[in-house]
């Protein structure tokens, strides 16, 4: 069955060939001779029009009523006198100028008073004894050809008299009946085209055809192609044929082109009846193999029914895989609380020590104030009472770091100054920083960084770099922290330390690694920090300085006007 397939597959293919090229080679040469017959009509309609009207000057030169309202400067009449010329003459229009080259009378009165001293066919009228034949482009696009002669009187210079012949009619006309026409002068040059994109360019130039943009298109192309003849020239991306004739006139030659449409309509019925046939024993050949395929049907579905049963079992996993999913953001969040109260007891040593300070300093106020008292002197009294509130307010502000510190980030993201994060991260770990004497050298923009976030999860991230680099320069001689805040595309701020930097950076996020002694640390701060910092859509990067130490780096999405109106 299937060599059967094959032979009769390459049957088709053989007759579809022969029959193509036969078809195509006959349909081909009736459709040049017909174009060779109608280029020919064309040429003898435009050779006679240009005849007829290059005798109209020679009458009209000598005719005294003209002459007449030259000698005399009235023209009152001679407009009307040309416009009944007009009518039996056919021509586009008819001028008779002065001797200045100024229009003193025409078919169309609103050329009246044009100057045409310098128009090449008022010069050549003056210059011969003839009729002179000009071509020249219009402003508005195509050419006017225009026939003029001298009028004379008393053997001086009157005027000249100008006729413009209608050639557009030919181009309207040609545009009807066949795809493309276009006459060419002695130079080249297309003058009369059905294409009006065509006139001012020469043959090559406007037959230029660019290939197709697109692999899918030169695929179409090709497959449309291949029963199309050999083409004699590209029209628009269609292939067409190409008949050319001479005029005998001043070396003019005309050349129309002929789409293969109707020489593929013609093979391309033949073809389909073929390729029918072909069809209808290919269709009884499928049906034999149809029954065969029915066997196989069952076996398929049987292999459905399987493959369903599989897609529900997968279905359950995904299930399952997704409550998974949520009981472990659950765990996430929680890890991430408790490493807060973790590093707000680690903090608390330090902020009792801050407690005890403005304590002891306010029971020295007090009991100066009391002396004070007893001996009248109340304004440094008050003086003394003065200092306890600010020592009272400076306790309340470290109390409020540490409940602010310890409360959950929000739910909803709000504008936040990445500034007065990092003056509030630092405040929070001030009492670490005065313990240690670390040099804390920070760098921000006069202006302000914002960014869209939860501004005491964006704190919990600061304050936990700012204890890894406190940890990082136990070790060094002269600790020093700097702190960048830069704003660009995105809100950029980086915590640099002296340390020893960092031995593994690919396991630098992970959960419960860490490069501290037992009971130092859990190993949780940089992987719940990264955390936060993807939540609020940035990301937290590390890497070893060129001269030492670690670099933290914390990229978070900067909010400028546009972002905030987006909002």
């Amino acid at each position: 069955m299937r060599t059967a397939l094959i032979v009769l597959f390459v049957a088709a293919v053989a007759t579809v060939w022969v029959t193509n090229r036969l078809l195509t080679d006959r349909f081909t040469e009736t459709t040049r001779n017909r174009a060779e017959l109608r280029l020919a009509l064309y040429s003898g309609n435009l050779l006679s029009e240009l005849r007829r009207n290059a005798i109209v000057p020679q009458l009209l030169a000598r005719d005294p009523a003209l002459i007449a309202a030259l000698n005399a400067a009235d023209y009152s009449q001679s407009s009307q006198r040309l416009i009944s010329y007009v009518d039996e003459i056919g021509a586009a229009s008819l001028m008779l100028l002065d001797s200045e080259g100024r229009t003193v009378a025409a078919t169309d009165r609103n050329r009246l008073g044009e100057q045409h001293r310098s128009a090449a066919f008022f010069l050549d009228a003056l210059r011969s004894n003839a009729t002179v034949f000009t071509t020249q482009e219009r402003e508005a696009g195509g050419y006017s050809f225009v026939y003029s002669r001298r009028v004379e009187s008393q053997g001086d210079t009157a005027g000249v008299i100008v006729v413009e012949v209608d050639l557009a009619k030919f181009e309207r006309a040609w545009a009807g009946i066949s795809d493309a026409v276009l006459v060419t002068d002695s130079e080249g040059t297309i003058i009369l085209a059905t294409e009006p994109r065509w006139r001012g360019l020469s043959v090559a130039e406007a037959l230029q055809r660019q290939p197709p943009d697109s692999a899918i298109e030169r695929a179409i192309q090709a497959t449309a192609d291949w029963t199309a003849a050999s083409a004699d020239a590209y029209v628009q991306g269609e292939a067409v044929m190409r008949v050319e004739g001479r005029i005998p006139f001043r070396g003019w030659s005309m050349t129309s082109f002929t789409t293969y449409a109707s020489v593929r309509e013609r093979v391309n019925a033949v073809l389909a009846l073929e390729i029918m046939v072909f069809a209808l024993l290919a269709a009884l050949a499928f049906y034999a193999l149809s029954r065969k395929t029915a066997l196989r049907m069952a076996l398929f579905q049987r292999e459905s029914a399987e493959l369903r049963r599989l897609n529900v079992r997968l279905q359950r996993e995904i299930a399952e895989r997704e409550r998974v999913q949520e009981n472990l953001a659950v765990a996430e969040q929680t890890l991430e609380q408790s490493s807060k109260l973790a590093a707000l007891g680690e903090m608390s040593a330090a902020v009792s020590h801050e407690l005890n300070q403005p304590l002891a300093a306010m029971k020295t106020y007090l009991a100066g104030a009391r002396l004070l008292l007893r001996r009248n002197r109340v304004e440094e009294a008050q003086s003394a009472f003065h200092r306890i509130d600010e020592l009272i307010e400076r306790m309340g502000a470290i109390t409020r770091q540490l409940k602010s510190y310890a409360r959950k980030g929000q739910e909803a993201f709000s504008p936040v100054d990445m500034g007065e994060a990092l003056t509030s991260a630092l405040a929070m770990m001030e009492p670490q920083l005065k313990s240690r004497k670390v040099r804390i050298s920070r760098i921000v923009p006069d202006h302000p960084v914002r960014v869209m976030g939860d501004r005491l999860r964006i704190e919990q991230v600061l304050v936990n770099l700012l204890r890894n680099a406190l940890d990082a320069t136990k070790s060094v001689r002269n600790p020093e922290i700097e702190v960048l805040l830069a704003s660009g595309e995105t809100a950029t701020l980086s915590v640099r330390d002296n340390g020893h930097g960092i031995e593994d950076l690919d396991a630098l996020f992970e959960p419960f690694y860490t490069t501290k002694q037992p009971g130092d640390g859990t190993g949780l701060g940089l992987a719940i920090s990264s955390g936060i910092v993807n939540d609020l859509g940035g990301r937290l990067t590390a890497r070893n300085a060129e001269g030492g130490g670690a670099v933290f780096e914390m990229q978070l999405p900067i909010l400028n006007e546009e972002t905030q109106a987006a909002e």
